[in-house]
């Protein structure tokens, strides 16, 4: 292998998002996002964001000081302001996605069509993070 070609990635496995009321937040991914929740408690809550990647939500200022486990330490971590994440969903759902968005009082703050034929529409959790959900045509990759 040449020393300056990293081994590959298979994915991105966890994204984090840190909140300010965890019940709020779990409610809004479970009930409005569709996500289920895998593991919970009171610093993190843990849920599925579909082919097995997770959509972490980290109570703000919980992982400050980091995590001592049985099996070893995990390092201090933690966001502030506005974060970002996307969602993929098939293009023939983004209709529903409207639809589904304005029945829960979810503006749409924008809407993009992509030079690749994809289309991403951009609103926010109650948090203030970017959400984005993405059709295929976004990037070279998807």
């Amino acid at each position: 292998m040449n020393p300056a070609t990293a081994p590959p990635i298979t994915r991105i496995l966890e994204t984090a998002l840190y909140v300010d009321d965890m019940d709020r937040a779990v409610a809004f991914y479970r009930d409005v996002m569709g996500l289920a929740v895998l593991d919970a408690g009171p610093r993190l809550v843990a849920m599925d964001g579909g082919q097995a990647t997770l959509l972490l939500l980290f109570k703000r200022g919980a992982t400050r000081d980091g995590v001592r486990t049985p099996s070893g330490d995990i390092p201090p971590h933690d966001g502030v302001g506005p974060a970002h994440v996307a969602f993929a969903v098939a293009a023939s759902d983004l209709a529903a996605w409207d639809r589904h968005l304005e029945a829960h009082r979810i503006a749409i703050e924008s809407r993009i069509t992509w030079a690749r034929g994809g289309t991403s529409l951009y609103f926010r959790d109650p948090d203030g993070h970017s959400i984005e959900l993405a059709s295929p045509g976004l990037w070279a990759t998807y």
